[in-house]
C-alpha cells in the first residue's frame, strides 16, 4: 500500500490517545497523524518519524467548524477525545455536550467529507453498574444487558455508542457507507497515568491502606498502556 493515509486521534494528548498516536507513527501505510485535543501538547510530536508527521491541532469537538477543518483529507478517525469522570464531580450537562454531543460532531463530520472509518474508544461504564446488577463475567460483544446504566459518566458511553452504532452503514456525501467500530477499554493502565499516581500518593498518605473491596472471585481485564492487539488499524484488513 501507498504510503498516502492521513488519520487523526481526537484526544491525542490524553493518556490512551497518545499512546495510540506513539502507535501509528510506527506504521508503514500512513504519512500523517493528525492530533486533535483542546489541551493540545507539542510532545506528541516526538513519535514522528522520517516518514510519519505528527500535526497537533488545539480544538474542542463541541467546535463543529473547528473540527470540520481538522478532519479534512483525513481517512480514518480515532476517536478517543471526551470527559472521564467515575467519582461523579462533572456537571451532567458537561459530559453530555463532550462525550455525547461531540461524538455526534465527530460522525457528522465524517460523513460531510466521506471519511469511511471511524473507531470509537468506549469504557465497560457503558454497560454497567446498571440497576439490574446484571453479572458481567466474560462479556463479548453480543452480551445483552437490559439495565439502566446508573452512573452519569457510563450514561454518556452509552448514548455515545448508540449514536456510533446507529451511524455503521450511514451514507456519505459521495455515496459511500460509514464503518465505525467500538471498543471498551476496561481499567487501561501504565506508565504517566495520572490517576495511577494520585492512587499511588492517596495511599502512601495513609500508611499503605486502599479503601476499596471487591468480591474475592471478581475478575479483571486489565489493558496495559495501548490498545495493541483490539485496535483494527489497517482499513479492511483486521489482525
Amino acid at each position: 500500500m501507498d504510503k498516502t493515509l492521513v488519520y487523526l486521534v481526537t484526544g491525542g494528548c490524553g493518556f490512551i490517545g497518545e499512546h495510540i498516536v506513539e502507535l501509528l507513527c510506527k506504521q508503514d501505510y500512513i504519512s500523517e497523524v493528525r492530533v486533535f485535543d483542546s489541551m493540545a501538547s507539542e510532545e506528541v510530536k516526538k513519535f514522528a518519524t522520517a516518514s510519519t508527521c505528527v500535526t497537533v491541532m488545539k480544538g474542542d469537538i463541541r467546535d463543529y467548524a473547528l473540527l470540520l477543518f481538522a478532519m479534512r483529507g483525513v481517512h480514518l478517525v480515532i476517536h478517543t477525545a471526551g470527559i472521564v469522570d467515575i467519582m461523579d464531580l462533572v456537571p451532567f450537562r458537561d459530559m453530555e455536550a463532550v462525550n455525547v454531543a461531540g461524538t455526534e460532531n465527530v460522525l457528522k463530520a465524517c460523513c460531510a467529507l466521506s471519511i469511511p472509518f471511524l473507531v470509537y474508544t468506549s469504557s465497560i461504564a457503558a454497560v454497567g453498574p446498571n440497576t439490574r446488577r446484571e453479572p458481567m463475567l466474560r462479556g463479548t460483544e453480543d452480551t445483552k444487558y437490559t439495565g439502566e446504566v446508573e452512573l452519569p459518566y457510563g450514561k454518556t458511553k452509552a448514548m455515545a455508542e448508540k449514536l456510533v452504532l446507529e451511524a455503521n452503514g450511514k451514507e456519505l456525501s459521495n455515496g459511500g457507507k460509514l464503518a465505525t467500530c467500538i471498543i471498551r477499554p476496561n481499567t487501561v493502565y501504565g506508565e504517566k497515568y495520572q490517576r495511577l499516581k494520585d492512587l499511588y500518593t492517596t495511599v502512601k498518605a495513609k500508611g499503605g491502606l486502599l479503601n476499596y473491596i471487591v468480591r474475592e472471585d471478581t475478575e479483571r481485564n486489565l489493558i496495559y498502556g495501548t490498545l495493541h492487539g483490539c485496535m483494527c488499524l489497517q482499513p479492511g484488513i483486521c489482525s
